[in-house]
């Protein structure tokens, strides 16, 4: 932090004191003051839960004002939660806010993983956990289940073999629709209905929903469906219902009896104005206050000055005497392939999630303070109702870097297909989608890559046609990436494009059309969400005419599948290795592991793996250029780094340099640099 941040920290802590001052508004002793569970629970047996008044919200009867962050279960390795919601509980907040998603929860229709799972993410969906470590650490919890949570998240949460109905209508009142929602929550529900604070829980409100009223194909009957499935659970008047929305959507996004809260990032004035004049006679909430923005790659990261976020959230708490809940005050990383992204509407206009979910929030995507924490501590201090027991800060995480070792091992793109299983090869007469492919239990393929193999006889000037491809496209001939003109790289996105091929001799080549599913889209119109990936109904020809009896290979790597590749090739002695590949290498850690980051920005495009574990894309297009690696994926002993390189040049490095400089204010390990150009 440097000296002009704690300029503003130290100036703003003197105008709150003054203003606190003035205001007549004293903290009491803290050891007078009761914990958040202390002071809401009573010896009487028929507990209240929230209500929304028109002097305010009320719990178990009494006043209180409710001051949450965002932090998703699902972007946070499980062994830090406590940590993150540690974190939230000394700043003074009383309450936590998570999504359900819903794509980690059912990744095979009607297979359901609540932490018991053998899929990567498995950990990560012990929901019930993630809600009773946010009551041991003195937190309620507002529970927003979907069915749809945009978040920038996959699909927007939704799982992918929706997309196998060709009529599926997300978001609707499509009966097959709503038929796997009532599924999906009679599997979800049971997981935490006990733990509503009524029950002796944390949970305080549930949403209906998310944003709905920014949906241009809005059903009334839908959101009537959704209210319906808890009232008949029988919960309707233990747990507050609400939707939330910007307020320039009106009451489009509701229904009559819940509660409207607010989502904006900024003029609070106007924001709140409106939602009071819908809503007279309840409290004002706003359930997305946003302290910064998320990034695609293409852009600029996104920076949302501490000045700002302080102003508004002052005339939130303080000018209105609002509620809020910060999105995100800890944003936590995309691992895997679960970053979402944008369409606009428009099909070239095809805006990616980064792997980071930072957010410039709160707490940094390591879990590190920042000055947005400092400042926002000092207010929700400041105007907390009731008075509760503040926690001390604990410490933030180690930072390590580890010693520079060679590269090791390889795999050609050859060498990786011939380790694809048969199962995931198919013999078709013409182009399938991801989600259609006949594999996973009937489930197709949600994430990763697919390849569509032709081998044909073509010369140089043969023309290839194809797209639009979902999302990016790479061409190899005989293995070998080809330009396709994108800023001198060798893929095209979400397009059609024709290339005329330089082939050498004339004769039999295998001509592969390589896809990346780059994330479905999060949030957008009916329209958006139709999300099936790879070569979908589009054109898919050699000199014209269609190109038929074609071999599909979907390349999906999953974690189990990468920890069992064999056959690597040692990289001493060679000089002409060409992406796609995938490179390897091992350090050791002699003691107890801590967080890292690598520095991928000398390399161009692909995902890597930490011992089996996918932390995501790393794209040197930017704005992310370095991956965050928690310390739970680490361990003593052998440690293993493992990377896909999608790259045109020859490679010429071989070193894994591990040095620790400073970005954006955290730790970095710059990893795999050299001269890769």
């Amino acid at each position: 932090m440097g000296p002009k941040n704690y300029l503003i920290l130290t100036l703003c802590g003197i105008l709150l004191g003054i203003v606190q001052f003035s205001s007549g508004k004293g903290i009491a002793a803290d050891e007078d003051l009761p914990t958040v569970y202390e002071y809401f629970r009573n010896s009487s047996s028929d507990v209240v839960g929230l209500v929304a008044e028109a002097d305010g919200f009320k719990l178990n009867g009494k006043k209180i004002k409710i001051m949450s962050g965002a932090i998703h279960y699902f972007r946070v390795h499980p062994d830090l939660w406590r940590d993150r919601l540690k974190k939230l509980r000394a700043m003074g907040a009383n309450a936590v806010e998570t999504y359900v998603s819903w794509n980690l929860h059912e990744p095979k229709m009607g297979v359901f993983d609540f932490g018991n799972g053998t899929e990567q993410m498995s950990p990560f969906t012990d929901i019930r956990r993630f809600v009773q470590i946010a009551q041991e650490e003195d937190l309620l919890v507002i529970f927003r289940p979907g069915p749809y949570i945009c978040t920038e998240f996959e699909f927007g949460g939704f799982p992918s073999w929706l997309q196998r109905d060709p009529d599926m209508k997300v978001r609707t009142n499509y009966q097959p629709y709503l038929d796997r929602v009532k599924i999906f929550f009679d599997a979800l529900m049971p997981q935490v209905e006990d733990l509503q604070f009524t029950r002796g829980g944390s949970i305080i409100a549930i949403q209906i929903e998310n944003e709905y009223g920014f949906f241009n194909a809005v059903s009334k009957e839908y959101l009537e469906f959704l209210v319906n499935y808890f009232d008949n659970m029988g919960i309707t008047n233990e747990t507050l219902f609400f939707t939330s929305d910007g307020v320039g959507s009106g009451d489009r996004g509701t229904l009559p009896g819940l509660l409207k809260t607010a989502n904006f990032g900024s003029d609070v004035d106007w924001n709140f104005g409106q939602l009071q004049e819908m809503q007279p006679d309840k409290p004002l909430m706003v359930m997305e206050y946003y302290p910064g923005w998320f990034d695609h790659w293409f852009e600029n990261h996104q920076v949302r000055p501490p000045g700002a976020f302080v102003d508004t959230l002052d005339g939130i708490l303080g000018k209105w005497d609002g509620n809020v809940n910060l999105y995100m005050f800890h944003g936590g990383t995309n691992f895997a392939f679960l970053a979402g992204a944008n369409a606009w509407h428009e099909e070239r206009h095809y805006d990616p999630d980064v792997t980071s979910y930072d957010y410039d929030a709160t707490l940094s995507e390591a879990g590190d303070y920042t000055v947005k924490y400092h400042l926002g501590k000092t207010l929700f201090e400041l105007y907390q109702e009731p008075q509760i027991k503040r926690t001390e800060l604990i410490p933030e995480s180690v930072k390590i870097s580890y010693p520079a070792v060679p590269l090791q091992q390889y795999l050609s793109y050859d060498d990786i297909i011939a380790q694809v299983p048969a199962t995931s090869k198919f013999q078709v007469e013409r182009p399938l989608s991801m989600e259609n492919l006949p594999m996973n239990d009937g489930n197709g393929q949600s994430f990763g890559y697919i390849i569509y193999r032709k081998n044909a006889d073509v010369s140089n000037g043969t023309n290839f046609e194809a797209g639009p491809v979902k999302d990016f496209g790479m061409l190899l001939i005989d293995s070998q990436l080809q330009p396709t003109g994108f800023q001198d790289d060798r893929y095209w996105i979400n397009s059609e494009e024709t290339f005329s091929l330089s082939v050498g001799a004339s004769g039999n080549h295998t001509v592969d059309l390589l896809i990346e599913n780059h994330g479905r889209v999060n949030f957008g119109n009916d329209n958006d969400f139709l999300q099936q990936k790879g070569l979908v109904d589009g054109v898919y020809k050699l000199n014209g005419n269609d190109i038929t009896d074609i071999e599909i290979i979907a390349l999906e790597f999953k974690s189990a599948w990468v920890n069992g590749l064999t056959s690597w090739k040692s990289v001493e002695n060679q000089t002409n290795l060409q992406a796609p590949l995938i490179l390897q290498t091992t350090f050791e850690i002699s003691d107890e592991p801590g967080d890292t980051f690598l520095d991928m920005s000398s390399w161009h495009k692909g995902i890597v793996f930490i011992n089996g574990f996918n932390i995501g894309r790393y794209f040197r297009v930017g704005p992310q250029q370095t991956l965050y690696v928690p310390a739970p994926l680490l361990k003593q002993g052998t440690n293993t780094v493992m990377w896909i390189c999608f790259k045109r040049y020859i490679l010429t490095c071989y070193f894994l340099n591990l040095q620790i400089a400073s970005d954006l204010q955290i730790f970095i390990i710059s990893a795999f640099v050299g001269n890769c150009f």
